[in-house]
């Protein structure tokens, strides 16, 4: 299976192992929920996979990698404990808390969420002397004495022996125990993933070209070289931060990601053109109205790569301002819900200060609610954001309402400290808001504006080619630019949309009248 169908899978399992009957007991015992174990080669996702599996489902993640654990550091290390037993008194061996439950124990304090992923990485990687007690650990969820919280649900994860030469493999009484999940690269899921990320369009363009160089093994002269999914994300990171910084990007650098010599120089040398591409068809231009003649002229006859490189560019940044946008609406619907409460506490015979003693309190509040689902390992990026955005909000809202000042003027409280009250401290907190709105809608009216002129520019340069069904597929798998158009509409999306599907309706009809030879 691929990552997404393995995803999907961990999910489900997660929401069965925490159902509960109506005692309160869980439907399926502890001894019969299977670890999920996630068998493939390294690079192609587990660990991102577990990260997005807690997000979305709003539960913590505490994660580990097995490979650095010895027997002290998972079971807990051995001390001598007094008993009696019949009388008498006897010292026995009893062993502290592992360092992995106490981490769970600890995730769990430090956020408030009770119910989580165990996640075990490299699990097949164990060490000699910690494999006995994997077996107790799999079945009942124990490690040493301790044993591991109710509502959390152990996955694992590890390398084929191909890939690690440190895999043990496992015996037919520990996988027996497992629920094996064998995950395969597979480039489109990973393609929707790195849209998401906004992984740079010269990575994706170049895997479009050459699908087989996404994941690439290869025994030579000089060792064993690999291309991971990875690799190519890490290299997606460092290439915008050398753009930033006008740094040349070579071959040196590509293969400090890239360790096969061949791609390495094919994706270098794609990469310069890529550059002149973006200097030469001018991306700016284009989605404000105003192509160039000669760039039009240029991607009419240009070939499929060039093409295709140029699609990239112009979704690139189309994905980048919806994006934009949806952030800054879940913001302010976020923001919105708490001025909500501003508004009713500052009702009444209320002081500006209380108002802003007030909003100090929900600072705390947010700030405290982004740590909680950091620690539990449940905060996306794109969370993370909202969150700081409705803290800077608040922040500067609260320092208007203390100074009396909004964007730098001063205002007018009548002459008299009595008539600076509550209600109109709270008046100019809105106002700071209803700018916000209006900035936010004049974003989105600039983003749908360059949405008409993508397309009108796709239509004259490419017509109804295979470019610009790309550029339709596109906004439809990702996830910004499908909730953009669903959130805001676009006529041209929607007319472009109808048309392939009537086209591809119509190749598929005339392929079954083929089919029967009439």
């Amino acid at each position: 299976m691929n990552i997404r169908q393995a995803k999907e899978y961990i999910k489900d399992s997660v929401n069965i192992y925490l159902k509960k009957d109506e005692f309160g007991e869980y439907c399926i015992p502890v001894a019969r929920q299977r670890p999920i174990f996630l068998l493939g080669a390294p690079g192609i996702g587990k660990t991102a996979v577990m990260e997005q599996v807690a997000q979305e489902m709003g539960i913590a993640l505490v994660s580990y990698s097995m490979t650095h654990h010895t027997r002290q550091s998972a079971l807990g290390l051995p001390l001598i404990a007094h008993k009696t037993y019949d009388g008498r008194e006897y010292d026995i061996s009893e062993y502290t808390m592992s360092e992995i439950i106490a981490a769970i124990y600890e995730t769990m304090e430090k956020s408030g969420i009770r119910e989580g992923i165990l996640f075990l990485d490299e699990i097949n990687c164990v060490s000699e002397t910690l494999a006995p007690a994997m077996l107790q650990f799999l079945q009942y969820k124990i490690f040493g004495r301790h044993q591991v919280p109710e509502g959390w649900v152990i996955v694992t994860a590890g390398n084929p022996p191909e890939y690690n030469k440190s895999v043990r493999e496992f015996d037919v009484v520990t996988m027996d125990r497992l629920k094996v999940m064998e995950v395969e690269a597979d480039w489109r899921t990973w393609k929707e993933y790195a849209l998401e990320r906004h992984l740079h369009s010269a990575v994706l363009n170049f895997l479009d070209l050459k699908k087989e160089y996404f994941y690439h093994m290869e025994i030579t002269a000089r060792g064993r070289s690999y291309v991971t999914a990875r690799g190519w994300e890490d290299l997606s990171e460092i290439l915008y931060h050398y753009e930033e910084e006008s740094l040349k990007v070579d071959e040196t650098l590509v293969g400090q990601y890239i360790r096969n010599e061949r791609i390495v120089r094919e994706f270098t040398a794609y990469y310069d053109l890529y550059r002149k591409y973006q200097k030469d068809y001018r991306i700016q231009e284009i989605l404000e109205g105003r192509p160039a003649v000669q760039s039009i002229a240029r991607a009419r006859e240009a070939a499929f790569d060039e093409r295709l490189s140029l699609v990239g560019m112009l979704l690139d940044r189309m994905l980048a301002d919806m994006q934009e946008v949806m952030e800054q609406t879940a913001y302010l619907t976020d923001t919105r819900a708490v001025l909500l409460a501003v508004k009713n506490m500052a009702a009444g015979d209320v002081r500006p200060e209380q108002v802003a003693a007030y909003m100090e309190q929900l600072e705390e509040k947010k700030r405290g609610q982004m740590f909680a689902l950091d620690r539990a390992g449940a905060l996306s990026g794109e969370e993370r954001r909202k969150y700081k955005r409705v803290l800077r909000f608040l922040e500067k809202a609260r320092k208007a309402v203390v100074t009396g000042e909004s964007g730098g003027e001063i205002l007018s409280r009548g002459g008299q400290e009595d008539t600076w009250s509550g209600e109109k401290a709270f008046a100019l907190v809105k106002s700071l808001f209803e700018a916000e709105v209006s900035a936010m809608k004049r974003k989105t009216e600039g983003v749908q504006e360059e949405l008409r002129h993508l397309f009108a520019f796709a239509q004259e340069a490419f017509g109804e080619g295979n470019e610009m069904l790309i550029l339709v597929t596109e906004l439809t798998v990702s996830s910004a630019g499908a909730a953009f158009i669903a959130s805001f509409g676009s006529p041209e999306y929607q007319r472009f949309s109808q048309e392939m599907m009537l086209s591809e309706r119509q190749s598929r009809i005339q392929g079954q009248i083929a089919d029967l030879n009439l």
